[in-house]
């Protein structure tokens, strides 16, 4: 399996400082941070901030699965990057770009060797449509 990282992007019909705040403030993480609508993210905790910890619960509804998706903040650059390692050493950069009033979303992550690359990418684009869809939304 590669090692290359993985790419996936949005673009919100949203101005980019309300896209900044739903992406990362807590309130709004917990009604978007899912794959499927089977699925939830009933508690998110972030110290928002290089070196802060993130903490997200994902749980399937029906109760039969969760997993606590944790990382560190590595770099923080308000409404222009965010970049985080997960306990594995996995990095993970945000950018987010405004133009003509949208902002597009672009995520690059390194592939875990559990799942397949297009599995991975899959799930991780879910998640972003659900984030685009909820900002949308508001």
């Amino acid at each position: 399996m590669s090692s290359e990282k993985i790419t996936i992007d949005a673009i919100v019909n949203a101005e980019i400082g309300k896209v900044w705040q739903y992406y990362n403030h807590a309130q709004h993480i917990v009604n978007w941070n899912f794959a499927s609508d089977d699925w939830c993210c009933p508690k998110v905790e972030t110290d928002f901030r290089a070196g802060g910890k993130y903490l997200a619960r994902m749980e399937a509804k029906d109760g039969s699965f969760g997993f606590d998706f944790e990382a560190v903040f590595d770099e923080v650059l308000e409404q222009e990057k965010v970049a985080y390692t997960m306990p594995n050493g996995r990095r993970v950069d945000i950018a987010f770009q405004e133009e003509n009033g949208q902002t597009n979303v672009q995520i690059q992550f390194d592939p875990e060797q559990t799942h397949p690359r297009e599995m991975q990418q899959d799930g991780w684009q879910a998640i972003l449509n659900n984030f685009k869809k909820y900002v949308e939304s508001q």
